[in-house]
């Protein structure tokens, strides 16, 4: 996105440079990488940048209406409603496209959001080894929100840990060692000594949970969560016993269960931004849009993709038994922004916010951004593409400030 950088990093790039970024990105934790890494990172001028964050905070006004937690009680289905939920969710990602508007001109558009954890602790690591392999510069930084890497490692930890020790705290899975996403569960145990639990490993004493630490029997004080009950409920039959989460459990949590529901595509008919598509609940839809060729319809209660239709036939509206339970979601036009050595590539960018207990507003802090050659974004439409995958801002700072954010 920034012409003059993007044209200097392809000129240097050779397929020998990204196979030695390879070889030391997955040195640390051998075979914990998955996914695709992509060979690029984006880089975002301070314009741009500006313009996410503005509709990252028009959110942020919404999430902190006092009338939220009303507006959202329904999001969260029979069954899973969580006790002792907090009063804001600890971290938050909201994920944009680069997109095209009607002048054809960059703008980025908001395609989901959740209050959930995403990859806090590897977008620390990646990108310190983006650095060391490529050349990226001084004034170009993942982080936000004014953090470098020193201070925003000590409200990471601060925010999982809270007053408790590490052993106290677990960060809670399902099968943590199968998860495409478990080089995050390594690096966050590398940075605040969190280590990764099954939730078939927990042990319940009345209404208080341990877990065994080396053999030793330990109780469990805070659980920085990520389960989703969507993925809980898919696989339970394989999973055998395990403690029910939803129960009245001496534990806090980090962030509480219900969050996942409450900051995500629920949220969206709530707010009006430029940099927002027009989002209907489809049972509050009047009459079924003439266009739907500009639409996509959208399960709620879904994870990571599932259940969208984006080629929207008029039966598929009426085929839907619970409407509340759907949304219908304007189309955006994703640009083919990133020059590569075939085809253009699209973009998303994910802002992660964190919110600590004493803090009235959650803070950008750093992020994840995702290429595609596809249909959307995703590892089963970029198969055997190059130039997609996971991937990283570096967002422009001004030149006469000191950064040391990746020191």
């Amino acid at each position: 996105m920034v012409a003059a950088l993007r044209e200097a990093f392809n000129n240097s790039f050779t397929p020998e440079r990204y196979e030695q970024f390879l070889k030391e990105l997955n040195s640390c934790h051998e075979g914990a990488i998955e996914f695709r890494v992509a060979e690029t990172p984006i880089f975002v001028n301070k314009e741009f940048t500006q313009k996410i964050l503005d509709a990252c905070e028009a959110i942020v006004d919404v999430i902190t209406d006092p009338d939220f937690k009303k507006l959202t009680d329904r999001s969260i289905p029979k069954g899973e409603n969580v006790p002792h939920e907090n009063n804001h969710a600890h971290m938050i990602a909201f994920d944009f496209g680069i997109c095209t508007n009607a002048s054809d001109e960059l703008e980025p558009q908001l395609i989901e959001m959740q209050g959930f954890p995403t990859l806090f602790g590897f977008q620390v690591f990646y990108p310190d080894i983006v650095r060391k392999h490529f050349d990226i510069p001084e004034n170009y930084t993942q982080y936000l929100g004014g953090y470098t890497r020193d201070t925003y490692l000590a409200d990471f930890r601060e925010l999982l840990l809270g007053p408790y020790s590490a052993k106290e705290v677990i960060l809670l899975e399902i099968k943590p060692e199968k998860q495409k996403t478990r080089i995050d569960f390594y690096c966050t145990q590398d940075y605040t000594g969190i280590k990764p639990v099954c939730i078939t490993e927990l042990i319940q004493e009345g209404n208080q949970v341990y877990y065994m630490d080396n053999g030793v029997k330990t109780r469990i004080r805070r659980i920085y969560n990520r389960v989703i009950f969507d993925d809980l409920h898919a696989q339970k039959d394989d999973l055998g016993n395990f403690v029910d989460i939803t129960q009245d459990l001496d534990v806090e949590w980090v962030p509480h269960p219900n969050w996942f529901y409450r900051i995500s595509k629920f949220t969206l008919p709530l707010i009006r931004h430029p940099y927002i598509p027009a989002t209907y609940f489809l049972n509050e839809l009047k009459q079924v849009p003439a266009d739907l060729e500009n639409y996509v319809l959208k399960p709620l209660f879904s994870f990571a993709g599932q259940g969208v239709v984006i080629d929207i036939l008029p039966e598929d509206i009426l085929g839907i038994k619970d409407p509340e339970n759907w949304i219908l979601q304007k189309k955006v036009k994703y640009a083919d922004v990133i020059p590569t050595p075939d085809i253009p590539a699209k973009a998303e960018i994910r802002i992660m916010y964190i919110w600590k207990d004493d803090w009235e507003r959650p803070k950008p802090a750093i992020n994840l951004a995702r290429l595609s050659k596809g249909k959307m974004i995703g590892v089963r439409y970029n198969k055997d593409k190059e130039w997609v995958g996971g991937s990283v801002c570096f967002f422009e700072q001004p030149k006469n400030q000191t950064d040391a954010t990746h020191k």
